[in-house]
């Protein structure tokens, strides 16, 4: 008898936003830019987001790494809440993913997987295909977790700057506001996105179900900045009182034969 495969609901949210998956020469179309910017992906709502949003969002690139660096990240890997490790290849759209006995196998681009049990193929089995109907939106949801603040400027997205805030901690910060036009599986969604002024980082963001939703389902730090690389990545994600985590946050450009491809668990790789 195989495990079925459970969420962890309040903390498991299928974001509004679908990454690209692009290697860097398959980039997004470059165009003219202002000094200290970036191109922002195709589709991104220029015409409805704001000059000063855009200029914040900017900024929070060059602060974790800048564009370039981020164009060419390859793998990543990381713990998410809820007992799941998983590793995505940024250039090929393969996703690796555990939770308890199960490992998956899969490619985001093709929607096509395994998943095994001990190592055993139950990639036909009722728990099998529950776990290959969810990859997508799991990776979605886990990657943006992770990603964020590298996605303030990707298609279907709007940026709007909505004044000045503090932070949970009391820092003086930015507040962006950011929707989704016709992107991902929850585009109803709405962020708050607080930026520090002194760092350019994200500090918070929180996180609105539905767009016109008058209090968030929740408001979480974005803290704990380590480089890895070339990028910033932070692992903090803690609430007003409870201590919570990223943890194995890992990025390279190589990884060892065989570790994306792996039938059980893999030992999860070190920079």
């Amino acid at each position: 008898m195989f495990l079925l495969v459970r969420f962890a609901r309040p903390l498991v949210l299928i974001m509004g936003l679908c990454a690209l998956l692009a290697t860097p020469a398959q980039a997004q179309k470059k165009a003219k830019t202002a000094k200290g910017s970036y191109p922002a992906a195709e589709g991104f709502d220029a015409a409805g987001s704001d000059a000063k949003a855009v200029a914040i969002a900017d900024r929070v690139m060059r602060e974790m790494g800048g564009y370039e660096a981020w164009q060419n990240a390859r793998y990543f890997g990381w713990s998410f809440f809820g007992g799941q490790y998983q590793l995505w290849d940024k250039y090929t759209g393969d996703f690796h993913w555990e939770k308890d006995t199960l490992v998956a196998n899969y490619n985001l681009n093709t929607k096509r997987g395994q998943v095994f049990s001990r190592g055993q193929d139950v990639s036909a089995t009722p728990t099998g295909q529950k776990v290959l109907d969810k990859l997508n939106p799991i990776w979605i949801n886990n990657m943006y977790w992770l990603l964020m603040p590298f996605k303030l400027k990707d298609s279907g997205v709007t940026l709007l700057y909505k004044g000045e805030a503090k932070t949970l901690a009391g820092a003086p910060a930015d507040l962006l506001q950011m929707t989704f036009k016709n992107v991902g599986v929850t585009p109803q969604n709405r962020y708050e996105i607080l930026v520090n002024r002194a760092t350019g980082l994200v500090d918070e963001w929180a996180y609105f179900a539905k767009a016109d939703d008058a209090q968030p389902a929740f408001r979480r730090r974005w803290t704990d900045y380590v480089r890895h690389g070339q990028l910033l990545l932070a692992a903090d994600r803690s609430d007003a009182t409870k201590p919570t985590r990223l943890d194995n946050i890992f990025h390279a450009q190589t990884l060892p034969d065989g570790v994306m491809t792996s039938k059980t668990p893999v030992a999860k790789p070190k920079e």
